[in-house]
């Protein structure tokens, strides 16, 4: 936990595929507090990991990322939310298929505003190929995930999804926000 805040600290709600990948790209960044993974947009209380993977809650897999504001804004934690997720694939990401790996940000309505100015910034710079197909929604409760999915990449990166499809992202984001690593290797 980051103690040397000066301020309040912030947070949104993220979902941009498996949450070991959103978990993994923003733990390593500057500002960021926590990331910890959890489940959220549904209508089942108190989800369970292989009830969200039926599909049937209603849940995306989510990141709830607490930062502070005075060492990385709101737009610089979307921009890397935006660029280290495929925001044009619904209702997947690659090979993880189904609504609860939907990309959608969950955030109040100044957030949401934020969201989509940046949302569109990045349709602009035409990063990607196809229209961005990210909801953005409002707040949800975020139900935290069980402790097996915490670091789950730090702990795990030799399994095979780590190797094949973290550790990319995770590799992706560093390159592209060095600046803004907490440990730049």
């Amino acid at each position: 936990m980051n103690t040397q805040s000066s301020g309040p600290l912030a947070s949104i709600l993220l979902g941009g595929g498996c949450f070991w990948c959103v978990e993994a790209v923003f733990t390593g960044l500057r500002g960021i507090v926590s990331a910890d993974p959890g489940y959220a947009g549904g209508h089942v209380a108190n989800p369970s990991y292989e009830q969200v993977c039926t599909g049937q809650t209603g849940h995306a897999e989510v990141v709830n990322v607490v930062f502070d504001p005075q060492e990385i804004s709101l737009e610089d934690v979307l921009r890397v939310f935006f660029t280290t997720h495929d925001p044009t694939q619904r209702n997947r990401q690659g090979n993880d298929v189904g609504t609860q790996y939907r990309s959608v940000i969950f955030g109040t309505p100044e957030q949401q505003e934020t969201a989509r100015k940046i949302r569109d910034e990045i349709a602009a710079e035409k990063i990607w190929p196809d229209p961005i197909v990210t909801a953005i929604r409002g707040p949800a409760h975020f139900w935290p995930a069980e402790e097996k999915h915490r670091d789950y990449f730090t702990r795990n990166p030799e399994t095979a999804y780590c190797a094949a499809v973290v550790a990319p992202k995770v590799a992706k984001a560093r390159k592209l926000y060095r600046d803004r690593l907490k440990h730049p290797a």
